[in-house]
C-alpha cells in the first residue's frame, strides 16, 4: 500500500520534508539512531504526548517511505522492534544540525533530547 502525499513534490526540500516533516517523525528518527533498536512501548514513552493510533500511522509512513525496518518476532506475546534503514542513517547529521540549532535558541525551555 503506498501512501498518498497531498501533492506532487515541488523540490528536493519539499519531497524530503514530506517524508519527515511534521510533530513525531523527526523524533521517532532520533531516539531509533540514538537506541539503535526500540519497541513498541519504548516508544510510546520516548515520545511525550503521541496518541498509540499516531505512533502507529507515523511508524507506517517512515516504513513506507523506506526509513525505518519493522522487524516482527514469532513468539507470545507478539515481539516487534524498529530500526532505521540506510536511508534514515543518512538524514541524522542533519536532524543533529537542527538540535544544536534548536539547543542555542531554547533559552530558559531547555530540554535535552538524548
Amino acid at each position: 500500500m503506498t501512501k498518498k502525499l497531498n501533492s506532487d513534490p515541488v523540490c528536493a526540500v519539499d519531497y524530503a520534508f514530506q517524508r519527515i516533516g511534521g510533530k513525531y517523525k523527526g523524533r521517532i528518527i532520533w531516539y531509533l539512531h540514538t537506541y539503535t533498536v526500540l519497541r513498541y512501548g519504548e516508544l510510546k514513552r520516548s515520545i511525550v504526548g503521541i496518541t498509540p493510533k499516531m505512533l502507529t500511522q507515523t511508524l507506517r509512513e517512515l516504513e513506507e517511505d523506506d526509513l525505518v525496518i519493522r522487524r516482527v518476532y514469532s513468539e507470545v506475546p507478539p515481539k516487534v522492534e524498529y530500526t532505521l534503514t540506510e536511508s534514515a542513517k543518512e538524514l541524522i547529521p542533519f536532524i543533529d544540525h537542527l538540535r544544536e540549532w534548536g539547543d542555542k535558541r531554547m533559552g530558559n525551555y531547555k530540554i535535552i533530547c538524548q
